[in-house]
């Protein structure tokens, strides 16, 4: 049975959350109706607009577990806030920085271009060590200034332990960035357990938003660290005194933003928020690594199939990639998303990254379209 808000064509089964999310029913009403108030009112109901940019922030830091939405900065995606990270710190030639193998392109090429400064990129193997964290630790030296991993690796659905890499970088005075694309809107996530300095992510993927709208989280101490790279009216203190000659940086992390928001954007991605805070993360969660793990169950049953994601307990992930003992993996692709299963090639194999509306029953026929195509 259909989720009611998610009235998908009856021709798919979608499987592609962890690249782009289709929208709740609600998020299309809402851009609906705000472009009908545009429309017809122009900016008459502005000030509508900037209480609904403030739920968002209220949203997102409930999401995060944020201390305040004072942390909280409405950024274009997550490469802006990674950029704002690696070319706001006062680097020294011999800094380096330690990260994995296995990152999504946004959380290396910042970082590699520091190379111009002096400033080394350590890339971990995840499967060197009895840990993935471990093989993160190992990399670390007297000249480490920040640790910057993805909370869930977008290739394999690998899900690091993030309290201990916090617990790791704290004791040694590193500073710890975030990548939290493929874990926001997915699983429950709490930005203080894990002691993070900066945290971010676009809002298309699990949190079923808008590309084009993100979430950059830092903490107080973190963002007094980070030079300003771009400046605008927006990231004043007085935003909206025009005249305001001199002018100060906003105290709170609204300095990220420079230039007028995506209205259009936050009244969208608000009302995706909407839907996964009413029903509840922890049961999102739940849902959430239930589907995943079917899936997993239903590819060690299949002898042709072979499960290429770690079967990680209690860290799951809802990414699950695999591929076919015969079959090639674009042939294996091209048959199921021309019969209406979205889903990606990504490392190794194909990834399935289904949400918490998804029903067993759908992910059932996934697999009798596999077994028809043998």
């Amino acid at each position: 049975m259909k989720h009611s808000e998610f009235p998908l064509s009856d021709d798919l089964i979608y499987l592609n959350h962890a690249a782009v999310a289709p929208w709740p029913k609600r998020t299309g009403l809402a851009v609906i109706e705000f472009a009908e108030q545009n429309t017809h009112f122009g900016s008459r109901f502005y000030p509508d607009w900037l209480n609904k940019e403030a739920e968002l922030r209220t949203q997102l830091q409930t999401l995060l577990n944020a201390p305040s939405a004072d942390d909280i900065a409405l950024v274009k995606n997550t490469s802006e806030a990674l950029s704002f990270v690696a070319y706001g710190l006062d680097w020294q030639a011999g800094d380096n920085i330690v990260s994995s193998n296995e990152e999504f392109p946004s959380n290396r090429l910042p970082w590699e271009s520091l190379a111009t400064l002096g400033v080394e990129f350590h890339q971990a193997d995840l499967n060197s060590s009895d840990s993935p964290e471990d093989a993160l630790f190992a990399l670390v030296d007297g000249n480490t200034r920040l640790l910057t991993i993805s909370s869930i690796q977008f290739a394999s659905g690998l899900r690091m332990d993030l309290e201990k890499i916090g617990s790791f970088c704290n004791r040694h005075n590193i500073l710890f960035c975030i990548d939290a694309i493929q874990s926001l809107g997915a699983v429950q996530f709490d930005v203080q357990a894990y002691q993070a300095d900066f945290v971010m992510a676009d809002g298309h993927k699990w949190m079923f938003g808008p590309e084009g709208l993100g979430v950059f989280c830092t903490t107080p101490t973190a963002r007094e660290k980070l030079r300003l790279t771009q400046y605008g009216w927006h990231m004043m203190k007085d935003i909206h005194n025009y005249e305001n000659k001199p002018w100060e940086i906003h105290p709170t992390a609204r300095r990220f933003e420079c230039g007028s928001p995506n209205m259009l954007g936050i009244h969208a991605f608000s009302a995706s928020l909407s839907l996964l805070l009413e029903t509840g993360m922890e049961v999102v969660e739940s849902l959430v690594i239930g589907n995943s793990s079917y899936l997993m169950e239903e590819i060690d049953k299949n002898e042709q199939l072979i499960l290429l994601s770690q079967r990680q307990d209690p860290l799951k992930s809802g990414i699950v990639v695999f591929k076919h003992c015969v079959i090639p993996n674009d042939a294996l692709y091209k048959h199921l998303q021309n019969n209406g299963v979205i889903c990606a090639l990504r490392g190794e194999g194909i990834r399935f990254s289904p949400h918490f509306y998804n029903t067993h029953e759908e992910l059932a026929k996934v697999f009798n379209l596999i077994a028809e195509f043998n």
